[in-house]
């Protein structure tokens, strides 16, 4: 019979295959916590036929990388039955919460999006304690971004002030709070100022006061120190090669900008002899193909939708320049920038993006950065990046590696956990 853990790291999260920079993140972190003295992880998450439903784009199910022992994924089934018309699926990982809370393993609950999964710790606390059974859980929930965008704001902005209230109210609730990037943090500061202004509560102190920032964790080994050989070998098996292509790689969204990226990459020079590469999938993707297949350079332009996290730091290092040229919108702003901290990672071309949201704080000053809107900043961007000499190209990857190297998942949880003071005692020994 095995051991009970000694302490245990639970991940609440829409994980893996989540096309997600922050479901990749929840992997990091549970593999860091094993890596730190944690005897046990588990990430709580959705079934996969609900996350297929709700229309999110998934990676290839075939391709998914598998954890490491010792790191459990839970999909809790739903609770009820027809009868229950939603909910019934946040009842089921709140349930399944409350048991893991309860059974005597001291533990520390990550939530990683403010709506739903904080709201479903917030419930699982209080119920557990109300069980009267032992409890011994300490709960850090960490805002994403788009769960302030696409959540908080929505309700700020048509003053459904009950909403708003409870969310903050879970957040707030949790022993720690943190957020992606500073901007998050002022995003969610002045949403509850404008809550604040309207209704006397005093949510923007409170976060204020209690939010610290951790940046999104990057498994950095996978993009490291990548062989040559292997990569001219992934390129040739797309048909691709060194150096031959603008890459983009992200979520198929209008707010990522394609399609002022594809404009741009008619406009400039270099269309004739490179390829565009566009990977990812999302609810944009056939309106993006559909005015690539109208471009004059049409021939030039590749979408992959299949690449999976092995291949995906090959593609990086391999491309003439990666460009991603978010823009802001009402449903989505770029609140970090995940693959732009991995390209750098990776090396490969300059990076090319916009100073949009978080992105500055993930590329620091090592990337060139273009206007909102504008292709033809874009097209003269990718020419003054195949411009640099091969020695000036690779002192800036160098300079960009270096920065984005504090991103690495090890360090993240160090500074997140042991900030939070859970760090397990054999991980600070």
């Amino acid at each position: 019979m095995n051991a009970p853990p000694r302490n245990r790291l639970v991940i609440v999260n829409r994980a893996d295959p989540v096309i997600c920079g922050h479901s990749v993140e929840g992997r990091n972190l549970a593999e860091a916590a094993l890596q730190r003295g944690f005897d046990e992880v588990r990430i709580v998450t959705w079934p996969i036929d609900r996350l297929e439903a709700a229309g999110l784009p998934l990676k290839p199910l075939d391709r998914m990388l598998p954890y490491s022992p010792g790191i459990i994924v839970e999909r809790p089934e739903p609770v009820g039955d027809y009868k229950v018309p939603d909910g019934r699926y946040l009842a089921g990982i709140t349930g399944r919460l409350v048991e893991l809370f309860t059974d005597g393993v001291p533990t520390v609950c990550l939530s990683l999006y403010l709506s739903p999964h904080t709201v479903a710790v917030t419930d699982a606390v209080r119920a557990a304690w109300s069980t009267g059974l032992p409890v011994n859980v300490t709960t850090i929930a960490e805002a994403v971004g788009s769960d302030v965008t696409n959540v908080v704001r929505s309700c700020v902005e048509e003053g459904r002030f009950g909403a708003a209230a409870h969310i903050l109210s879970s957040y707030l609730a949790q022993d720690h709070c943190v957020a992606v990037s500073e901007y998050t943090r002022e995003l969610i500061v002045a949403a509850a100022s404008e809550i604040d202004a309207f209704h006397g509560t005093r949510f923007a102190e409170q976060c204020r006061d209690r939010i610290r920032i951790s940046y999104p964790a990057i498994d950095t080994s996978q993009y490291l120190d990548l062989d040559p050989a292997i990569v001219r070998g992934v390129l040739a098996a797309r048909g691709l090669e060194p150096d031959g292509y603008v890459l983009f790689l992200s979520r198929l969204t209008e707010a990522k900008g394609v399609d002022d990226l594809i404009a741009g990459f008619e406009r400039t020079a270099a269309n004739d002899r490179l390829k565009l590469v566009i990977v990812g999938r999302g609810p944009a993707a056939e309106k993006f193909r559909a005015r690539a297949a109208a471009s004059p350079v049409a021939d030039r332009i590749v979408f992959l939708d299949d690449v999976d996290d092995a291949e995906k730091p090959y593609l990086m290092a391999g491309c003439a320049t990666y460009v991603l040229p978010s823009k802001p919108r009402p449903e989505f702003v770029e609140t970090f920038g995940i693959a732009l901290a991995e390209q750098m990672l990776a090396g490969g071309g300059t990076v090319i993006t916009t100073d949009t949201g978080g992105i500055g704080e993930a590329v620091g000053e090592h990337a060139i950065i273009v206007p909102v809107d504008d292709p033809d900043a874009i097209a003269d961007a990718i020419d003054r990046a195949l411009a640099l000499t091969p020695e000036e190209r690779a002192l800036r990857a160098e300079r960009a590696r270096a920065y984005a190297l504090q991103f690495d998942r090890g360090a993240v949880f160090e500074r997140l956990f042991d900030g939070a003071g859970v760090l397990p005692e054999r991980a600070i020994a």
